[in-house]
């Protein structure tokens, strides 16, 4: 039940023992994960855990309770796949500057995105008090219906490594059901975690814009056309990577915009919002370095950005839509092992004045890659 509690240790002893880079370590690690355990029965719940993207399996796992049967890549691409947040914070109490990026569709909910462009109808509700969320968190399970909530993911016991400043960063996980007073979770991995009331309580109402909220799907009248909710997906994407998402001043650090303001930022030799100043300093750059290699492989994403995940998507939509999303397929696999090989050189990294201009000169080349990835897609949608 403690699988997850020390992923970052495991990684990182990975790398130190057998010599491999952080995204083969990672790599490994979910290997021998989906590998190991048993998962536990649960009446009408079909399996726990995920092979590389957490919120795509537990959507998929929430619609094969109603029969609707979709892999975890496709499950991926209806969430909306792959998009792009940088952003640097800093505050005064914390010694360091924090790097965010966020390489997977954003800011929508998972299964929001996933319900809309399936045409499925989701059900939220809310409370103000644990109590009373329990109650509808329980009602929903009697009911055959299990439940995504979005939680403190510092709360979570078997995530006990995660930072003191990203303790509250909305996680999702599925409640599938209780046993023996406690309640089954579907989070990473291959058997559930039990959380007893109190604990759950807790982590739901950690996070501010998710506090007690509970989701579930409505049983569909009919089978979704997956064809037209795939088509939908593409859209989605491509028009989050070139156009505005949020509606303000911010969309400048989204999408492709993003990513030209990462490489600005990793050129800037003179601001203070260049990296060569803001993560100069030894812990600044220990810190900021680890956790770009994080964003770029599991933090709000699967390895390699989410890039690889979504390429066997589009390999799976082509004959499902009869769209062409071969060239665009190979566009994504190849940004993918690029930001695979950013994430590693991150996090092997030790001296700024090395790593920030060899960072600068990769991120120009993926960012090529991902403008030859948004034509494919604008293009084969266009033409379709």
């Amino acid at each position: 039940m403690t699988e997850q509690h020390s992923l970052k240790k495991r990684i990182r002893e990975r790398m130190e023992r057998t010599g491999e880079s952080y995204t083969a370590a990672h790599r490994r690690i979910l290997a021998e994960r989906r590998h190991s355990g048993h998962p536990a029965a649960v009446t009408g719940y079909p399996a726990f855990g995920s092979d590389e993207h957490t919120p795509s399996a537990l959507c998929r796992h929430m619609l094969a309770v109603d029969d609707i049967g979709v892999s975890e890549p496709m499950a991926f691409g209806l969430g909306g796949g792959i998009g792009f947040l940088y952003a640097v914070f800093e505050y005064r109490q914390v010694p360091h500057p924090l790097l965010t990026i966020v390489a997977q569709h954003h800011p929508q909910p998972w299964l929001d995105a996933v319900a809309g462009h399936l045409g499925l109808d989701l059900s939220t509700v809310t409370s103000s008090a644990p109590g009373a969320a329990l109650k509808k968190l329980d009602a929903a399970l009697d009911a055959g219906r299990p439940a995504m909530l979005t939680v403190g993911r510092g709360l979570l016991p078997w995530h006990g490594d995660t930072r003191v400043e990203e303790a509250a960063d909305p996680y999702p996980i599925v409640v599938a059901g209780r046993a023996d007073g406690r309640y089954l979770v579907d989070d990473s991995a291959p058997e559930p975690h039990l959380l007893t009331s109190d604990q759950l309580a807790a982590a739901w109402g950690a996070h501010r814009a998710g506090r007690f909220r509970l989701e579930t799907l409505r049983p569909p009248a009919a089978a979704p056309d997956l064809a037209v909710a795939v088509r939908a997906s593409i859209a989605t994407t491509t028009a989050h990577l070139t156009g505005p998402v949020l509606g303000n001043a911010f969309d400048v650090n989204v999408g492709l915009s993003g990513m030209e303001r990462l490489l600005a930022d990793l050129e800037d030799t003179t601001t203070k919002k260049g990296w060569r100043r803001r993560f100069g300093p030894p812990e600044a750059f220990g810190v900021g370095m680890t956790r770009l290699a994080e964003c770029l492989t599991w933090a709000h994403t699967a390895p390699g950005a989410g890039r690889s995940l979504y390429g066997a998507f589009l390999e799976e939509a082509g004959p499902i839509t009869g769209l062409e999303l071969a060239s665009a397929a190979e566009a994504a696999r190849d940004a993918g092992s690029q930001w695979a090989g950013i994430a590693d050189v991150a996090a092997a990294a030790t001296q700024p004045d090395v790593t920030i201009p060899d960072l600068a000169d990769r991120v120009r080349s993926v960012l090529g890659v991902e403008r030859r990835l948004v034509s494919e897609l604008q293009h084969a949608l266009a033409a379709g």
